[in-house]
């Protein structure tokens, strides 16, 4: 298990506001502590306000690893990835985040709240918490992501 005092960013819209609530409320309850960059309720609103917050953060090194949450799970991811040292998968079922993180070192995870049950979302955050990078042949790999052309 994952440090119980790490703090865990997570940012949503509109769409995906009732599940960031469900999450939240669950990592809350295994001992981690939520910035919770918005938005704070189901009133449409436009997605990068959020992720933009979320993927600065991690940018800055101010976070570890976060979770964002949108309808399709696709603009968040968008937004996010936009930041050099974000690794945002979007991850639809727990074997996705699994190897997100063993493979590709994601530090941040998408989740798309229309397509997904409230119980594959808490499983897709426990792989997410609880599963090493593998490193090895791997990290060469995530290495060149960030790299610029």
């Amino acid at each position: 298990m994952a440090n119980c005092k790490e703090i865990i960013p997570m940012a949503c819209d509109h769409a995906g506001y009732e599940l960031k609530l469900k999450v939240k409320a669950y990592l809350e309850a295994k001992g981690f502590e939520i910035k919770d960059f918005g938005t704070h309720s189901t009133e449409s609103c436009d997605y990068p306000d959020f992720a933009h917050q979320l993927g600065s953060a991690i940018e800055k090194g101010e976070y570890k690893r976060g979770i964002v949450i949108c309808g399709s799970g696709n603009g968040v991811q968008i937004t996010a990835n936009k930041y050099r040292h974000v690794r945002c998968a979007l991850c639809w079922i727990p074997e996705i985040a699994t190897l997100a993180r063993q493979h590709n070192d994601a530090n941040v995870i998408s989740m798309p709240a229309r397509f997904i049950s409230e119980e594959t979302a808490l499983q897709i955050v426990d792989e997410f918490i609880n599963t090493p990078f593998e490193g090895g042949r791997h990290q060469r790999r995530v290495e060149k992501i960030s790299q610029l052309l």
